[in-house]
């Protein structure tokens, strides 16, 4: 089983690219089923990216990056890599994806992918708004793409 998760915030600009990207591969499946994928919108909650992931033999999560790098760059990044456990906090909101990664091999083990990429699209602008920047609507195109490419092999 294939899971793949968008995250972001749509009401900030480029921070939503992930958002929308699953939001596409959503309506890609509806039109080309995969019995063996499934796609997630999960916004800014880590929470649920954790437990969406939950039983899937592999992960892919799709989110804007703010590095200072050229806008619209794609940096596809295992998921070891970026995981962090959480620092102690009293907010959901501080339990962000790359938390979800760490917690959700600690407590799930065996049932939580080991297999874990993560697409990041450098961001142009993260201010309020609901467009996408150009390069960063080009990146997100390219990224559809690519997943499609990947489904295609479940």
């Amino acid at each position: 089983m294939l899971t793949i998760i968008g995250c972001g915030n749509l009401n900030r600009s480029d921070d939503g690219v992930g958002v929308i990207i699953a939001q596409r591969l959503q309506q890609y499946l509806t039109q080309n089923p995969h019995p063996h994928v499934s796609v997630y919108d999960c916004g800014t909650s880590g929470m649920e990216v954790m437990f969406q992931a939950r039983g899937s033999r592999r992960l892919i999560i799709i989110d804007a990056s703010s590095t200072g790098s050229e806008p619209g760059i794609v940096y596809t990044v295992p998921g070891e890599e970026l995981e962090t456990l959480p620092e102690p906090s009293y907010s959901l909101h501080d339990f962000r994806w790359d938390n979800a990664i760490a917690s959700g091999r600690k407590i799930f083990q065996q049932n939580f992918p080991r297999d874990v990429t993560v697409y990041l699209i450098e961001a142009a602008n993260l201010g309020f708004g609901w467009e996408l920047t150009p390069a960063v609507q080009n990146a997100a195109n390219f990224v559809f793409a690519e997943i499609v490419k990947v489904m295609s092999k479940e």
